[in-house]
């Protein structure tokens, strides 16, 4: 994939430093994402909350990250689409759960679903760190977000992928810098 640019490769090592940032100071960190994206924000959050602090069978594990996947309960899910709206599933959970300091990071191919643009703006107003990643355009939430990671491809599975690649590439960034977090 020939979209990795420099300006790319710099926006995924400040996400990376935040997340290490993160990690040290016991901050939150909150992902979102409709579709194909919600099932990556998943597999993320999975892979910063135990596979980042795994060690090998001599050592001891480190505790991962404070991470939260919003689109993992179907019950709050589908109770505050129901209620208030589904374009407000992500900004209701992070106005609720979310703090200065705290890091958003939404998915979208697209990057105009109501409910991410939402969260992003939601999260901004309350101070936290907000990252995108982002496909074709970048939509409505690259103007806002305040750390776009802006892939410009044209097709939602790349899209996907980039944000697989993105995570990957943290998570191994985190695993080289997590004497940091041992030595706490």
């Amino acid at each position: 994939m020939g979209c990795f640019d420099e300006e790319i490769l710099h926006q995924i090592n400040n996400l990376a430093v935040d997340l290490l940032e993160a990690w040290i100071q016991g901050k939150r960190i909150y992902i979102c994402g409709n579709g194909g994206s919600a099932a990556n924000a998943l597999h993320i959050a999975n892979d910063l909350e135990y596979g980042v602090g795994k060690c090998s069978l001599e050592e001891e594990n480190v505790p991962g990250l404070l991470v939260e996947a919003l689109p993992a309960n179907c019950s709050v899910i589908t109770c505050l689409a129901n209620d208030i709206g589904y374009d407000s599933i992500f900004s209701y959970q992070i106005k609720l759960k979310g703090k200065c300091g705290d890091i958003l990071i939404a998915l979208s191919g697209s990057g105009n679903s109501e409910n991410i643009y939402k969260a992003i703006e939601t999260a901004n107003n309350i101070g936290m760190k907000t990252y995108a990643i982002l496909g074709f355009s970048g939509g409505r939430c690259k103007d806002i977000v305040k750390s776009p990671i802006h892939f410009a491809v044209n097709d939602m599975q790349v899209s996907e992928d980039a944000q697989m690649i993105v995570s990957n590439m943290c998570i191994q960034w985190l695993n080289l810098n997590k004497h940091y977090i041992q030595g706490k």
